[in-house]
């Protein structure tokens, strides 16, 4: 049967979007370099942790931490309120051991933060509020105008010139997880926050195995999705996407860090299901990191769609899905 919506719905924690993303990395120095190659601007280094930054306001997209294990810390969404991270330490079930309110007083922006922990698996969840956002930075390429056979927007004489560089980071988009129980991660995640099932996707049986969430913010237009998760045999994070300028931007950043010896995961290609042109890399320990371009946006007034789970969902162009990916 496919999931639904809760029997007993609560009041909600309401999520406004994705903050940042934490992993800890047994190799630091080469995780360091990486996020540079990646198009992330380094900020500073508190005790253990290195801060990244996008171009965008957030005062850190990315968070290394030196450790003796590769480990995903957790993702981080920004709450409407500190009410909100009240309610959360009140409200999550027990086995979410919700942390107290609590002062991020070792991270750039500061701000007021409750962690709580995956109810099915355990992975650590952050809630964040009243972070000092900081200011916009310039990506350094220009807002391009195509010339199509039949509509020429570009004026005569003026030229599309780049530098090989980095694809520079915008935001943090979205991050995934593998469940060991979607029926109950479906419940709980829909039952105390305000996600939204943009998509489901069910097997041969029907049955729902796979959500991607977007957040309910009314007639705000928001991202196709910031968090999805599929079922598994043993919880993993999937991978961390991040936002970068346009097309252009992407596979210049495809080329640097092809040239500087990384794995390529998958890419470049262009998804069904949130329409986002991606590029997928492996990092030194072999967490999946995303660059993308041109995703969907979307409004309550959008339905949720339901889809067969098949490799011809994923993409409409682009190199074959490689099993990698599907792990």
């Amino acid at each position: 049967m496919a999931a639904g919506l809760p029997s007993n719905p609560l009041k909600k924690i309401q999520l406004v979007r994705p903050a940042h993303v934490w992993y800890k990395h047994k190799d630091i120095e080469a995780a360091k370099r990486f996020a540079a190659d990646f198009g992330f601007y380094e900020t500073e280094t508190i005790g253990k942790t290195t801060f990244f930054r996008g171009y965008g306001t957030e005062p850190f997209v990315l968070a290394l931490e030196a450790s003796d294990k590769p480990e995903f810390g957790g993702a981080a969404f920004v709450v409407e309120s500190e009410e909100d991270l009240v309610y959360a330490h009140q409200s999550l079930p027990e086995e979410c051991r919700a942390t107290e309110v609590h002062e991020l007083k070792d991270v750039p922006g500061g701000g007021k933060r409750v962690t709580f922990y995956d109810p099915v698996d355990g992975f650590p969840f952050h809630l964040v509020h009243g972070q000092t956002e900081v200011e916009r930075r310039d990506p350094g390429f220009p807002v391009l105008k195509f010339n199509y056979p039949n509509e020429k927007n570009r004026e005569p004489n003026k030229f599309q010139r780049f530098e090989k560089r980095p694809a520079p980071v915008h935001k943090l988009g979205h991050f995934g997880m593998c469940v060991t129980n979607f029926a109950k991660c479906y419940e709980f995640y829909s039952t105390y926050f305000n996600f939204h099932p943009s998509e489901l996707v069910h097997n041969d049986e029907g049955v729902d195995v796979t959500v991607f969430f977007r957040l309910d913010r009314g007639k705000e237009f928001v991202d196709h999705h910031c968090f999805f998760f599929f079922e598994g045999p043993k919880m993993h994070v999937h991978h961390s996407s991040f936002e970068t300028h346009d097309f252009d931007a992407q596979v210049l950043g495809h080329d640097w860090l092809r040239h500087q010896g990384y794995t390529n995961c998958w890419g470049v290609g262009r998804h069904v299901m949130g329409s986002q042109i991606f590029d997928y890399w492996f990092d030194p320990s072999n967490f999946i990191l995303e660059h993308y371009v041109d995703g969907d946006l979307l409004d309550m007034n959008e339905p949720t769609h339901h889809n067969k789970a098949a490799p011809d969902n994923l993409h409409v162009w682009g190199p074959e899905v490689p099993p990698t990916f599907l792990q």
